[in-house]
């Protein structure tokens, strides 16, 4: 794929971080690329820039500089256009953002050489339903979690797939993840590690009050429905990919289905998931 305009986003309130962006912007139209730039990456370097959402729309490729939740945001922002998306991590564990900031321009000299793998990533759509009428509508590319807030007593979430009652997860909450979140919320959670490749749909009960109710796989094209019982006075929250969301009240339905646009990620070739679960997870390690 042949990249000419190229969009630079940056985590949120890093200002220390504007040489690095004028820097690869500099690297950039030295080599003949159009750059635009975030505003977050504008403000960075007293420049004016577009919204996620806006520079999406407009560039070839986004570059991000950051760790997973700016990913995160900025596969919201590109809603259903499916622009490739570079992760260079200046955050933590990077599991998402792969790319280190040592690497940085050997990656760059590889991607616009057309040598790194596009990756798609499934993503899910999220609707919240109340008395039948949508009150909002989500993409997640790593999760959808509904649960109580931290004061509520437990919930009772009556879940069905494809139509067909699964059980009335009784607990702290349920999260609904993609592959990709399986390494995230999910696992900490006490859910299976799932390979990115392998397009399913993960149930993982957060505290559930009953030894019984274990994390479930369900196939990709399933069709989830989750409705909240009475919440006896409790608040809860439907949360997408730990960054958006709203409340849950009592009677609500949440669906849960694969989204018809998944995420572009740009990876090495021959990107070994085992070993970047070794090297970022510490997995196996004793």
């Amino acid at each position: 794929m042949q990249y000419q305009t190229i969009g630079i986003c940056l985590k949120p309130d890093q200002p220390e971080l504007g040489a690095v962006v004028r820097d690869l912007e500099t690297w950039l139209t030295d080599r003949g690329y159009t750059v635009r730039l975030g505003k977050q990456s504008a403000e960075a370097t007293n420049q004016s820039g577009m919204h996620r959402h806006e520079l999406a729309a407009n560039v070839d490729l986004i570059i991000v500089l950051g760790g997973d939740g700016t990913l995160l945001a900025v596969a919201r922002a590109s809603g259903s256009r499916p622009v490739p998306i570079l992760g260079v991590n200046l955050g933590m564990l990077g599991f998402l953002a792969e790319i280190s900031r040592e690497e940085l321009y050997e990656t760059l000299e590889e991607v616009l050489q057309g040598k790194f793998h596009v990756e798609q990533r499934m993503r899910l759509a999220v609707t919240l339903l109340r008395d039948g009428e949508t009150v909002d509508e989500f993409l997640a590319l790593n999760d959808a979690v509904i649960a109580k807030t931290a004061l509520s007593r437990l919930v009772d979430l009556e879940t069905s797939a494809d139509g067909v009652p699964v059980t009335t997860y009784h607990g702290d909450g349920l999260i609904v993840s993609t592959p990709t979140g399986s390494s995230a919320y999910s696992l900490s959670a006490g859910g299976p590690l799932v390979l990115p490749g392998f397009e399913a749909v993960l149930l993982t009960p957060i505290c559930p009050h009953t030894l019984t109710q274990r994390p479930l796989v369900l196939p990709a094209d399933s069709n989830v429905e989750i409705r909240l019982q009475d919440t006896r006075g409790a608040e809860i929250q439907l949360t997408v990919d730990g960054q958006v969301g709203c409340e849950v009240r009592g009677g609500d339905c949440v669906q849960v289905r694969r989204s018809e646009h998944p995420v572009r990620l740009l990876v090495p070739p021959g990107r070994n998931r085992f070993e970047v679960m070794r090297r970022k997870l510490r997995w196996g390690e004793r």
